[in-house]
């Protein structure tokens, strides 16, 4: 990086060179690549080098890797990625232009506000649950677009998940000579190894189910930016296939530990939270914490490169190690379920409990989003059902809460807190999940807000207003929770939050 620039980067550090109006010529530097910053444009030229990850090495290839960033980034940010250009010329004298022996290649791009960047906003302390929950819409919807890898490919593959992990292992020790570091990476390779070793058949299931997509691949925070108030996400990796056809549970735990690794672990959860909400993908939390781990190594190795390379010190890789380490012993995971009826206010009272878990490792399980996922509809939209009719019925209800039930061990059993926001009127409802908190081991809790009949009357009127709510019950609905709901017995009251 400190190595002198090429006498191409040089000339086109003039605003001459460029076919637009250019005051003056900004240079970012990384380990791979040129960003010449100019005017209301960037450009992005490849460094000719090859590392074992990456061929940057001839003119065609760098052509390649440019066509491959245009085409994958304008999945997400069509309005930033605006074309391969061609430089013409020589070295010392070089132009834009599409007449002429093409000498190098640049990626155009429209530029933004680089203090958009979620990075920075988080730095600033003005990343938002709103712009979290934008982020989790955004994302879900690429990865519901995005290609799935065929089964045959090796993409999601057991071999292809591990290796990289070990290799990242190797190159950690390789690169630090900190005992206290050594042989913390050695508990984290031990449980590693059994991790991966217990996650086999589910790592499995999911390159058979297509959770193997065409993804980001460096999904941080410092490659998303909100430019005009909306979430977009860019500079994906497209120089390395193995890194980008991940698993998609892989692809979110990287911006879940960068979430927490900014000292925002209500933001992380809240993270996790809005992206299962969206996708569904439960299934995805029995691998999160594998993959998580891998992240925040991958981390803390690009951390020890760098202070190799300006003769630094280690905390930062520290740092990482230490967030790795927290992720494999995280606090005992325990239950809560609400109980009360329609408009007592559940769900504002629950939020609370989700985003003040130190550990960002709670989820919330809504029965009005769930119960809707079972019957093929969308969280908000309106199944027009009328009482004990369509998704209302009570063999539907029973269906809801078994699937509430079943969401809740998976996550119990894989280390997640669980939240379950229903109206548990009946007490062999509320049994079954204080039966499951007992099974796994974990505390059992219940979280009863009250509020008056007026009260109650007042907010579902209210809540039926809105367009965008997953609760459907009616005033008619609330009459008939009043008459059916058998109060918590003392012994349940012994377990109030």
């Amino acid at each position: 990086m400190h190595e002198p620039l090429p006498l191409i980067i040089k000339a086109l550090l003039e605003p001459g060179c460029y076919p637009h109006p250019v005051k003056c010529v900004e240079l970012v530097e990384t380990h791979v690549s040129w960003l010449l910053l100019a005017g209301e444009f960037a450009y992005k030229i490849k460094k000719p080098i090859t590392l074992p990850f990456l061929d940057y090495g001839t003119l065609d290839k760098r052509h390649i890797c440019c066509d491959a960033e245009l085409r994958l980034n304008r999945r997400f940010a069509p309005d930033i990625y605006l074309g391969v250009v061609a430089i013409v010329g020589t070295p010392e004298s070089p132009r834009f232009s599409d007449n002429g022996v093409s000498i190098e290649y640049a990626v155009k791009m429209r530029r933004f506000d680089e203090a958009g960047r979620l990075d920075r906003v988080c730095a600033r302390g003005e990343l938002e649950l709103t712009h979290i929950s934008a982020l989790a819409d955004t994302i879900v919807a690429f990865h519901h677009n995005a290609a799935t890898a065929p089964f045959q490919t090796r993409f999601g593959s057991l071999g292809e998940v591990m290796a990289p992990v070990l290799e990242n292992f190797e190159e950690l020790h390789s690169l630090l000579s900190d005992r206290e570091c050594q042989i913390k990476l050695d508990n984290l390779l031990a449980w590693t190894r059994a991790e991966f070793n217990r996650l086999t058949p589910q790592i499995f299931a999911r390159k058979v189910t297509g959770k193997i997509r065409e993804c980001h691949g460096d999904l941080h925070l410092g490659n998303i930016v909100l430019i005009d108030g909306r979430v977009t996400l860019f500079d994906c990796i497209e120089f390395n296939e193995d890194f980008r056809w991940i698993d998609v549970a892989s692809e979110i735990s990287f911006t879940y530990i960068d979430l927490l690794d900014h000292q925002q672990p209500k933001l992380a959860g809240w993270f996790l939270n809005e992206w299962l909400s969206r996708s569904g993908d439960y299934d995805a939390m029995s691998v999160l914490r594998y993959y998580a781990v891998y992240r925040a190594l991958v981390r803390a190795k690009v951390a020890a490169i760098r202070a190799t390379q300006d003769q630094g010190g280690i905390s930062e890789t520290r740092k990482y190690i230490m967030l790795a380490e927290r992720l494999i012993f995280p606090p005992n995971p325990r239950l809560v379920i609400t109980h009360g009826l329609a408009g007592c206010g559940k769900t504002r009272a629950s939020t609370p409990l989700l985003l003040n878990d130190v550990s960002g490792g709670t989820i919330r399980l809504r029965s009005d989003v769930e119960r809707k996922r079972l019957f093929g509809l969308a969280a908000t939209a309106k199944s027009h059902s009328a009482l004990d009719d369509g998704i209302y019925t009570q063999a539907a209800s029973q269906r809801t809460y078994h699937w509430l039930h079943e969401l809740a061990r998976g996550l119990l059993a894989a280390g997640w807190s669980v939240i379950v926001d229903a109206t548990f009127l009946k007490r062999t409802e509320r049994n079954l999940f204080r039966a499951l908190a007992t099974q796994e081991g974990t505390e059992f809790r219940i979280l009863a807000p009250q509020a008056s009949p007026a009260q109650l009357r007042a907010r579902v009127a209210a809540r039926l207003k809105k367009e965008h709510d997953a609760s459907e019950a009616t005033l008619e609905v609330l009459e008939q929770q009043m008459a059916v709901i058998e109060p918590l017995d003392a012994d349940e009251r012994n377990c109030l939050l």
